[in-house]
């Protein structure tokens, strides 16, 4: 629909979705629901392998929660959709690379959306922060994925202080891949799905899970589970034909062709 919220398209093995709600992108309860479904789509549809996550517009990526429509009613503990807060923060076995292009002020919800891809591709002018600590409120997404993507005592500091910080220092600090001049942003993020596209399907589900799943584990026990098989991708990807595949297209001196079985 045109109205809607979240604009998507579509290329090959590639889907780009546009979060574009003017004046700012930000996210209320009927626009996450929207993106929970469009990303639930992408995760169970198998023509489909990479994902990219942009805004509208040249200013914002997502200020994150809308406080207009929480004025009017919108509930903070509300009906978020089936992947969370932008449908994408608690999006179970998203197990396709996502790559988030910011292509302008991502802040609050906005940067624990972005911290919700894989890769984070930014334009030079992009700005971040995560500001809830100045009205009395908890990023708590970002109080869990943050120290997790950045040296612990910096996640700290941004969380206490809520200042704002540019490309430059996110990249500085590893929380982003790339800074791009903004008019070659989303041709960067294109190029980089194209490339992911074109890879094996089922090497990256298992790459995403094994990672899930060894958060909260020993070293000894991920590996264990591994080579136990106790991982539903990695038991696929072992007994699929793209296994077979891969040696045989190596031995041929050929590129694979993968089918994502």
């Amino acid at each position: 629909m045109s109205d809607s919220p979240v604009k998507t398209r579509r290329e090959g093995a590639i889907l780009e979705v546009t979060l574009d709600r003017p004046k700012a992108n930000a996210i209320d309860l009927q626009t996450s629901r929207v993106m929970g479904d469009v990303f639930a789509a992408f995760r169970d549809d198998p023509e489909l392998r990479v994902a990219i996550l942009t805004g509208g517009g040249k200013k914002f990526f997502c200020p994150g929660w809308d406080l207009k429509a929480a004025a009017d009613g919108d509930a903070v503990d509300g009906d978020y959709g089936v992947g969370g807060f932008g449908g994408l923060q608690e999006m179970r076995d998203m197990n396709k690379p996502v790559i988030a292009a910011v292509n302008g002020i991502a802040c609050g919800g906005g940067l624990e959306l972005a911290l919700s891809a894989d890769m984070i591709l930014a334009a030079d002018h992009a700005s971040f922060a995560l500001p809830e600590i100045r009205s009395g409120t908890v990023a708590d997404a970002a109080s869990v994925k943050l120290p997790k993507r950045i040296p612990y005592h910096i996640a700290m500091e941004l969380l206490l202080t809520g200042r704002w910080f540019d490309a430059a220092e996110a990249k500085g600090w590893g929380l982003i891949n790339e800074i791009l001049p903004g008019d070659q942003l989303m041709d960067r993020a294109w190029e980089l799905a194209r490339l992911l596209a074109s890879g094996p399907p089922l090497v990256y589900a298992a790459i995403k899970e094994i990672v899930r799943d060894a958060e909260d584990r020993t070293f000894q026990d991920a590996m264990n589970r591994i080579t136990k098989r106790q991982l539903p991708t990695v038991d696929r990807l072992y007994a699929s034909e793209d296994q077979l595949e891969g040696a045989r297209a190596f031995a041929e001196k050929r590129d694979p062709v993968w089918k994502g079985k």
